[in-house]
């Protein structure tokens, strides 16, 4: 590495990656409060377990249907501005969530906040390869995902803490749950707005040496195509794009089926719901480790099917053994290898799609690729209360998800193999 990529490099991850991760941090703890809020608000509505992992999964249908759409319109008006309106809209959906009346309006809200939302983590995927040579972004991936496993961690902590204050102004723990993580995505709107560059042209911190560098590497990368925004739909029907979207699904579906379930696992053990909280910090402390550990991994060794099949085997083995071995603390420390196994995977397999798509095609076929995967949430949140309902068991949900992992694991052989065989040609 050069003195002048590293410069550079460095001053963009300094620059960009803390508002990134920022970002995500608030978004996910939006999307995961209802893990939280759930604990008291299935009663106050009335709701099976099922009916409410129905509407939480409603998330993932706004999403899926509007996702691709808000990153084409991103690649035209800009990140600056697109991500603003993006956290503004989701976080007045959010504090609306507080004030939830019945189980349709439930419904309509969380379809609205994966509507509102749609477009932000495959945007910023999109935003990675205008400011990051290939080499450089599956680490940033990484950076960018740990702020996921923190936003779990906080958001455990301040969840159960937030139960905690029922009748405080008059309203119920649960919804003190979404008003209080709905403000910050409005509060930080303007700061986006105001702090980050659409394109390295517009940042004013970067030497005039190193746009040049960057804006040379990245065009030397896309062999000098010109951002062209026509015809970006006919990504979809790329086979590349769509063998990695149906890849990706088992991915969030590991993910978020344990994340949404691991509150109510952890309850059954008999604590309180601020106990609850911090004891959740520790699967999502490691989940940040394996994020920034495996990623630095592939770079320094050469990305392989391993780094993402890997993972997802030993989540697999891990949730099996949680129903298997005797007691709350052996149950719950195979929850805690499972968690970081099932999210490290994912930086690399990210590096995957960026190897082939470009311009405006990658704004597309990246939302496609997240749009379809995110699919596995709107499965995993409606499998794993149905398992619970049928079995009666807290822990039976994690045999499903086990299997769909062993699934998904195969298919990254298969996968990854087609794409070495086809080579890196870009679309």
């Amino acid at each position: 590495m050069t003195a002048l990529e590293q410069a550079t490099v460095g001053r963009v991850t300094r620059r960009l990656m803390p508002l990134f991760c920022l970002m995500y941090l608030v978004a996910y703890i939006d999307r995961q409060n209802v893990s939280y809020a759930k604990l008291e608000m299935v009663q106050v509505l009335g709701l099976s377990e099922s009916a409410y992992g129905l509407g939480a999964s409603l998330f993932f249908i706004g999403y899926f249907l509007f996702e691709a759409p808000a990153n084409l319109i991103l690649a035209k008006v800009g990140a600056r501005l697109w991500f603003a309106r993006i956290m503004f809209t989701w976080g007045l959906v959010t504090i609306a969530l507080g004030f939830t009346q019945n189980a349709a309006m439930f419904y309509a809200l969380r379809f609205l906040l994966g509507v509102t939302e749609a477009g932000f983590f495959p945007g910023v995927l999109y935003v990675l390869t205008l400011w990051y040579p290939q080499g450089h972004r599956a680490r940033m991936v990484g950076w960018f995902m740990i702020a996921s496993a923190v936003a779990n961690a906080v958001g455990s902590v301040v969840g159960g803490a937030l139960l905690d204050l029922d009748n405080l102004l008059g309203l119920q723990g649960w919804q003190w749950v979404f008003i209080a993580t709905g403000i910050p995505a409005v509060l930080l709107a303007p700061y986006v707005l105001l702090r980050l560059p659409s394109r390295p042209a517009d940042a004013r911190w970067l030497r005039p040496e190193e746009k040049a560098w960057l804006a040379q590497t990245l065009d030397a990368e896309t062999g000098g195509a010109p951002v062209d925004h026509r015809g970006a739909w006919r990504v979809i029907l790329d086979w590349r794009v769509l063998l990695l979207a149906g890849l990706y699904i088992g991915m969030p579906l590991g993910a978020y089926g344990l994340s949404y379930w691991l509150p109510t696992i952890v309850k059954s053990f008999g604590v309180s719901n601020t106990a609850n909280g911090f004891i959740n910090l520790i699967p999502w402390t490691l989940v940040a480790v394996a994020l920034w550990w495996v990623p630095r991994h592939a770079a320094r060794h050469g990305a392989s099917a391993w780094h993402v099949a890997g993972p997802t085997l030993i989540a697999a083995a891990a949730l099996i053994l949680s129903v298997v071995v005797p007691g709350p603390v052996l149950k719950f420390s195979m929850l805690c290898i499972a968690a970081p196994a099932v999210f490290s995977a994912q930086p690399v397999f990210w590096s995957l799609p960026q190897g082939f798509l470009t311009g405006a095609r990658a704004a597309a076929g990246i939302a496609v690729i997240n749009s379809v995967g995110n699919l596995g949430g709107f499965i995993a949140q409606n499998l794993v209360p149905q398992v619970r309902d049928a079995t009666g068991s807290d822990l039976a949900p994690m045999l499903a998800l086990a299997a769909a992992l062993v699934v998904t694991s195969l298919l990254v052989f298969y996968a990854m193999g087609r794409l070495k065989r086809a080579g890196p040609g870009a679309v």
